[in-house]
This record gives C-alpha cells, sequence and structure tokens, in this order.
C-alpha cells in the first residue's frame, strides 16, 4: 500500500501546483485513474476543467490525445478511419485521436448524440471496432472528459448509458478569493501548465491499479455498498437508480481511497466520502423532483442518513420531513 500513498502524494502535490485549493478534486480523479475509470468533470466554463485533464496527463508519462468535441464531429474524426492504400491496393486503419492512453475529451456534451456514441464500446470493452474489425486500447487507458452544464446552449445531454460509463463525476467550483490571487500570482510570467513535470511513470500506474484490486473490503461493507445503490432504485424522488456498474464503481473506489491514506481496508467512512461522486450522476429523477428543481446529490444525502451503517440503527428520516 505504500507504493500507491506514495505516488499519490507526489501526484496531487504535482497538480495542486496548477490547480489551486482542490486538493479532494484532484484526488477523486487519481482515484479513478487508479481503478481504471474514466472520469467527468461537470462545470461552469472557465474554473480549470480542462488544466486539471492535461496536469493529470503531464504528470504521468502516458501518450495523450486531446478532442475538442462540436456539432460538427463525426465518429470517424474520434475512432479512425480505414483508407484505401493505392500502392497495396488495401485499406488500411489510421487510427483516431481516441487510441491513445489518456484521452481528454473537451466539451463533451458539445458533440451529437451520434458522436457520442461512439465512446460507447471504448470505455466499456476497451476496444474499438472499425468496418468490422475491432482494435484494442493500449494499457492504461482513461477518458477524461470535461462538459458544462447543460443548462448552456449548444449542449446536448450525455444518454444514461454513457454516464453510465463513467466511474465519477466531480465539479471544481470557483475558487475561494485568496486561491485566486494565487492563480495571478502564478500566471504572471507563465502558464504553470508548462512547468508542470512528470512525476509518475506508466509501469508505477500499472502496477498501482493492480495492487488496488488487493485493499479487504469486509462482507458487511459490501452488504452497505448494495445497501446505498438498492435505496436508489427505490427512493419516491428517482425514475431511475444506479446500475450495478455504479455498486462496483463505489467497491473499487473505496479500495483505491484507502490504499492512498495507506490502509489496506476500507471503512464505512470511505464508502460515505465517495457515494456522492460515484452515485449522483447515475441517478435520474422523476418528472415532478425535477419540477421542484431537486438535485440528485440531495437525493444521495438524504440515502446516506437513512439507509445504517453496518452496526448502527438507521436514522428517523427527519431530514426528508423537515424538507416538507
Amino acid at each position: 500500500m505504500g507504493l500507491i500513498q506514495d505516488v499519490g502524494t507526489k501526484l496531487v502535490a504535482n497538480v495542486e501546483q496548477v490547480i489551486l485549493g482542490k486538493h479532494d478534486e484532484v484526488q477523486m480523479a487519481f482515484i479513478a485513474m487508479l481503478c481504471q475509470g474514466h472520469l467527468l468533470i461537470e462545470d461552469v466554463p472557465g474554473v480549470g476543467k480542462t488544466v486539471l485533464a492535461k496536469s493529470l496527463a503531464r504528470s504521468i508519462g502516458c501518450s495523450f490525445r486531446r478532442i475538442q468535441f462540436t456539432p460538427d464531429l463525426l465518429p470517424s474524426d474520434v475512432t479512425g478511419d480505414s483508407i484505401f492504400n493505392q500502392q497495396t491496393r488495401e485499406f488500411e486503419f489510421r487510427p483516431g485521436p481516441i487510441m491513445a492512453q489518456i484521452v481528454l475529451a473537451d466539451e463533451i456534451n458539445r458533440a451529437t448524440p451520434k458522436t457520442q456514441a461512439a465512446l460507447l464500446e471504448c470505455m466499456e470493452e476497451r476496444q474499438v471496432t472499425v468496418d468490422e474489425h475491432t482494435y484494442k486500447m493500449p494499457e492504461p487507458f482513461t477518458i477524461l472528459a470535461t462538459q458544462n452544464p447543460i443548462e448552456y446552449e449548444g449542449t446536448f445531454p450525455l444518454p444514461e448509458g454513457q454516464l453510465d460509463r463513467f466511474m465519477m463525476r466531480v465539479s471544481l467550483g470557483h475558487p475561494s478569493p485568496a486561491d485566486e490571487v494565487g492563480i495571478l500570482d502564478t500566471h504572471q510570467f507563465v502558464h504553470p501548465l508548462e512547468t508542470i513535470e512528470q512525476v509518475m511513470t506508466v509501469a508505477e500506474l500499472l502496477e498501482a491499479q493492480e495492487s488496488v484490486r488487493h485493499i479487504y473490503v469486509d462482507a458487511l461493507i459490501k452488504e452497505y455498498i448494495v445497501a446505498l445503490v438498492n435505496a436508489t432504485r427505490n427512493h419516491p424522488d428517482v425514475y431511475l437508480g444506479a446500475s450495478p456498474r455504479g455498486s462496483l464503481a463505489l467497491y473499487r473506489s473505496s479500495q483505491a481511497y484507502a490504499a492512498m491514506q495507506g490502509r489496506d481496508y476500507v471503512t464505512p467512512d470511505d464508502i460515505k466520502l465517495l457515494a456522492q461522486p460515484t452515485l449522483a450522476h447515475r441517478v435520474i429523477l422523476s418528472p415532478s423532483a425535477r419540477i421542484k428543481n431537486l438535485d440528485t446529490r440531495v437525493v444521495i444525502e438524504e440515502i446516506l442518513e437513512t439507509v445504517p451503517v453496518p452496526g448502527t440503527r438507521p436514522a428517523t428520516g427527519a431530514r426528508r420531513e423537515k424538507r416538507g
């Protein structure tokens, strides 16, 4: 567990030279990479979503490609295409930018649903099929996607199936006044992204990804994870709850978080901490809940308060009564 804690501490500290005052968010981003998952960074423009993704990529010695999603982007612009070679008289596969170890899908929800769907096979099966030929993605493979809130003009909401393929969703939010002053100072002469250094190798990342799987998760903790996910499916304000993929995301991320804290076991507090980033984006609210402008994060918070932790008694549900 020492390896994961050491490399995690170095990487988070390295990225925090560029992303000021967002320790928890940077840590969550690295947890997603440790679990071989994909990360969705959702927030308003200008708060550092793209910079966070680039900082993570530059901190690790992986191949990196950036895809700017726009309404006129085609699926073949992402996955690649077969080109006829007149010399050999055969079709040759020209890989698209998705064939890299770390891919930045910038403003993913500005592309049309047809182009968004080109990522489904890549994200889940880690392969891409073009003209009936299947090509494996490199290892490690992680998509760091950024998106603006769906209320903004020119956006196409991600479908449920694609949201479910993102292991975690984080929001950066605006920096505090002190951190914003620090941002002005760091940008005075040169963008800090240009000076960030590599602090981890691909071999170290692959070894850390393998080690995470050996973190102990007690049977009661597994039952707690399943109880939380089941509660999302039975909540009165929820139309569609989290899938079993959500249970697995919460399970894997808790292992990675425990390892980053120097522990070889998962605690209930780890599960509570990671429930929001792993489950909230998988929950689809009912029409009546959307009319009331209810947020999925509120639903997850209620579930955390009412589902009993192993060895404790359930809450009385006072929060729901208070909300009326």
